[in-house]
């Protein structure tokens, strides 16, 4: 049988950006005053939460396989009198395609798109009333802040921290003006109690997120308006060593903002800024707003602003219209900037997006040729980054225990994953360890003074 309202348990499966990372996390707390704890493993739940991404075609359909097997887990619970399982579709497709999920999947008994998952625990009672009211799919993103529990159990010494949602940049490939609404930003004072709360709960670092998040737009005071007003303001927490931001866009990476780098420790030298394509013909195309030139004088300016910053990036190969000329600019931009990391991608057509009926659309075979090439690139430059902190002393904030005794994981300035051996109460400081080995993925090294 189900158990009380202390032993129900919830499984939350998130797909996608780190966006859908903090609304899992906050769905958890909405759902905790009901009784809901949290697990990992769906087969013992009576919840099921599936937050979904609706970027590529093939995390969609990833969706729809995994309902398929969590609706065998439901049917086999009930046989053995387990109790009921309710099953929950949440994020960017529950957004986008919340009639075709309950057309094609009837076993779904809800569907909350991203701006509306603060009413789980209404729908949640309405469908277990009745099959009638199983579909919220508001874009009201003050609401939802709005009826959020104030407190957050972060669960480790990082955290994100939502600040901005929406987009209104319409790149003509992406569907988050659609599934997430316009640009909307939250207020300053809600997001420095937020992080407040985390600070006083152990954490050390914060990411702030937002589909465009250097488009924050909010009024910081004498701090300075805009996301490098915010970022001031939050570097002044107690407790608060480590500022990160993501994902941005070129168009709204501002002189405060770049300012704001050169000037506070706090806010860490590492850089996410998608370009997507070094062609203009294909930025014009892709309707990014900036050319390859204008982007490369951005580099330029941030760095000479922060030297030490390292950059990530995002790129799409196989957009419409692209020929070997634009992929070669694309390639030739990746070598001018040198990158420490980044993130590429085949087009993905999605339905309802101006992309989707250019003409011109590219072969698979063409798309897969052209990003073994780019991740070759990549992955050569970000191995080169990683060799080349072998031997320097970095600050590691060690987040957790490793997977050998005596071994512990954290994270660099530039958000690489670091291992090296120490006592456990090194778990949330700011260590200098030497860094000894590099591979692609993390760095090794030691302590460079002996613990306490």
């Amino acid at each position: 049988m189900t158990g009380t309202a202390q032993q129900k348990r919830l499984f939350i499966k998130t797909y996608g950006c780190q966006m859908n990372v903090y609304d899992s996390e906050r769905m958890a707390d909405v759902l905790a005053p009901l009784g809901y704890g949290v697990t990992d493993q769906p087969d013992d739940a009576d919840l099921v939460v599936l937050n979904t991404c609706h970027i590529r075609e093939r995390a969609t359909e990833k969706v729809y396989s995994e309902l398929g097997k969590i609706k065998e887990l439901r049917e086999a619970r009930q046989e053995a009198g387990g109790g009921r399982m309710t099953i929950a579709v949440a994020g960017c497709v529950a957004q986008a395609e919340g009639e075709e999920i309950m057309r094609r999947q009837p076993a779904v008994d809800l569907v909350v798109g991203p701006q509306a998952y603060h009413q789980l625990p209404e729908l949640i009672a309405r469908a277990h009333r009745a099959r009638g009211e199983r579909l919220a799919a508001d874009f009201a993103a003050e609401d939802k802040f709005d009826a959020l529990p104030a407190t957050r159990n972060p669960g480790g010494v990082t955290a994100f921290l939502t600040v901005q949602e929406g987009c209104d940049k319409f790149c003509t490939f992406c569907v988050v003006p659609y599934t997430r609404g316009a640009e909307w930003s939250r207020p300053v004072d809600k997001i420095v109690d937020e992080a407040k709360a985390l600070a006083d709960k152990g954490v050390r670092e914060v990411t702030l997120l937002g589909q465009n998040v250097n488009a924050y737009d909010g009024d910081g005071g004498p701090d300075g308006k805009g996301l490098a007003g915010l970022v001031r303001k939050l570097a002044k927490i107690p407790g608060l060593d480590r500022i990160r931001y993501t994902t941005s866009h070129p168009r709204d990476m501002d002189e405060a903002l770049i300012a704001a780098h050169a000037e506070l420790p706090e806010l860490m030298p590492y850089l996410h800024l998608p370009v997507q394509s070094g062609s203009d013909k294909i930025l014009k195309a892709m309707n990014r707003g900036h050319t390859a030139e204008a982007y490369l004088k951005l580099i330029e300016k941030i760095r000479a602003a922060r030297p030490d910053i390292a950059m990530s990036c995002d790129f799409i190969v196989g957009f419409p219209g692209e020929r070997d000329s634009d992929f070669e600019a694309t390639l030739n931009l990746v070598r001018e900037v040198g990158y420490a990391s980044s993130f590429s991608f085949k087009y993905s057509r999605r339905p309802g997006t101006p992309a989707a009926a250019m003409p011109g659309q590219i072969a698979e075979e063409v798309k897969d040729e052209r990003l073994a090439r780019l991740n070759a690139l990549i992955d050569e430059q970000q191995r080169a980054f990683n060799a080349a902190q072998v031997g320097k002393v970095l600050p590691v904030l060690f987040e957790k225990k490793g997977r050998h005794p005596g071994q512990l994981n954290g994270r660099s300035p530039y958000l690489q994953a670091v291992h090296a051996e120490g006592p456990d109460h090194l778990i949330g400081q700011i260590v200098p360890v030497r860094i000894e080995a590099a591979a692609k993925m993390s760095l090794g090294g030691v302590l460079e003074t002996a613990p306490a």
